[in-house]
C-alpha cells in the first residue's frame, strides 16, 4: 500500500463511500505491518478478504498498548507518547511513526470545530500533564499555542493568580480556557470570574485529586462559577492522534475521518443500535501507522446523528485522565 496516497486522502474524506474505502485499506495495511493485531484479527476471524464495510473491521482491544508495541513492522517511532494512569498501574505507550500525521490531524481537528488558533488567547492549564513527560495532549496544546498570534497565550502549571489576574484585567474575549477538570474545579473555586465571552474546554480528570463528578453535575458548577453558558469537552487519548469535541452538553462529535461504534457489553465483537448504552469502539484513520481501529474501555451511546456521549467505564479498567465517573 501506498501509505503516503493514503495520507494524503484521509483528511479529505466527504463520504460514507469514502470513509469506507480508506478504512478497508488501512486495515490491510496494517494487517500486514502490525504484528500484534494480525495475531489479534487470526484469533477471531478466517478470512479478512470477507470484510467489506468498516464495522465488521475488528478492534483491537486498547490493554494492548500497555504490553506490546503497537507500530508498523520496519518503521521507526519519531515520537513516544505515554498515558497518564495513576500509581501502580501501567501506561499505555504510543509509538508515533510521523509526528507530522498527528499535527495535521489535531490542527484540522480545531480547524473544523474552532477555526482558526491564532485568532485565541490560548490557556492551558494543565498541571498534571505537565508535571509528567510524554503527553500527547501537552504537546498539541503546545502547538496551539505557537499558533497562537496573542503573547499571553502559554501554560500554567500551579500559578491559579496568575491566571485569574490575566483574565480579571484582559476579559475573556477570544480567550480559550483549556483545563484538566480538576484544575478548572480549583479555579472555580478560588476566584470569581466572569467568562462569559470564553471557551472553557476540560479535558477530563480529577487525577485522584478531588472525588469524581457526574458530567452534569461538573458542567453545571462550571458555568455558575465561571458565568458561561457552556462548557466544552475535548475526547482523546494516548492511544488516538485525534479528538473529538462537544461544544456543551456532554454531546461529541468527530471529525470526518474519525467514527464511533458502540460494542455490545457482553459481546465484545457485536455492535448496538444507535440510543443503547454500550462499550465504545473508534476509528481514528489519522492513526495510519499503529492501530486505527480501538476497542476502549469507555462506555458511551451514540445517536443517529453521528453525535454520541461518554458516560463512564467499565468497572474494571483504570481510572484515566479523559473520563468521567459513570451516570
Amino acid at each position: 500500500m501506498n501509505t503516503k496516497d493514503i495520507e494524503s486522502r484521509i483528511f479529505t474524506i466527504t463520504s460514507e463511500r469514502e470513509f469506507n474505502n480508506v478504512s478497508l485499506e488501512i486495515f490491510h495495511y496494517q494487517y500486514n505491518t502490525v504484528e500484534i493485531y494480525k495475531q489479534f484479527v487470526d484469533s477471531i476471524i478466517d478470512d479478512i478478504h470477507s470484510i467489506k464495510k468498516f464495522n465488521h473491521i475488528p478492534f483491537l482491544p486498547i490493554e494492548f498498548f500497555k504490553t506490546h508495541k503497537v507500530m508498523a513492522k520496519g518503521l521507526k517511532e519519531e515520537k513516544i507518547f505515554l498515558s497518564s494512569g495513576t500509581t501502580g498501574t501501567s501506561q499505555s505507550l504510543h509509538f508515533i511513526a510521523d509526528l507530522s500525521l498527528y499535527e495535521k490531524s489535531f490542527l484540522k481537528g480545531f480547524q473544523l470545530f474552532y477555526g482558526n488558533p491564532a485568532k485565541y488567547r490560548i490557556l492551558a492549564l494543565l498541571p498534571s500533564y505537565l508535571e509528567r513527560e510524554g503527553s500527547s495532549l501537552v504537546f498539541m496544546a503546545g502547538k496551539l499555542i505557537d499558533l497562537s498570534e496573542n503573547t499571553d497565550s502559554g501554560f500554567f502549571l500551579n500559578n491559579y493568580d496568575e491566571l485569574a489576574d490575566l483574565l480579571t484585567i484582559k476579559g475573556s474575549n477570544d480567550v480559550f480556557l483549556l483545563g484538566v477538570t480538576y484544575a478548572l474545579l480549583d479555579l472555580a473555586e478560588k476566584y470569581n470570574l466572569n467568562l462569559e465571552k470564553a471557551v472553557v474546554m476540560e479535558t477530563g480528570g480529577m487525577k485522584g485529586r478531588r472525588k469524581e463528578m457526574v458530567r452534569g453535575e461538573l458542567h453545571e458548577f462550571l458555568k455558575n462559577k465561571l458565568g458561561v453558558s457552556k462548557v466544552h469537552s475535548e475526547y482523546g487519548m494516548t492511544e488516538l492522534l485525534s479528538q473529538a469535541y462537544s461544544k456543551g452538553d456532554g454531546i461529541f462529535r468527530t471529525p470526518p475521518w474519525m467514527k464511533i461504534l458502540i460494542r455490545d457489553t457482553n459481546d465484545p465483537l457485536s455492535l448496538i443500535k444507535n440510543g443503547k448504552t454500550g462499550g465504545i469502539n473508534i476509528i481514528d484513520l489519522a492513526n495510519v501507522h499503529s492501530c486505527s481501529f480501538i476497542a476502549t474501555q469507555d462506555l458511551g451511546k451514540k445517536y443517529d446523528d453521528g453525535s454520541f456521549e461518554v458516560l463512564g467505564r467499565f468497572d474494571s479498567s483504570d481510572i484515566r485522565g479523559c473520563n468521567l465517573m459513570i451516570v
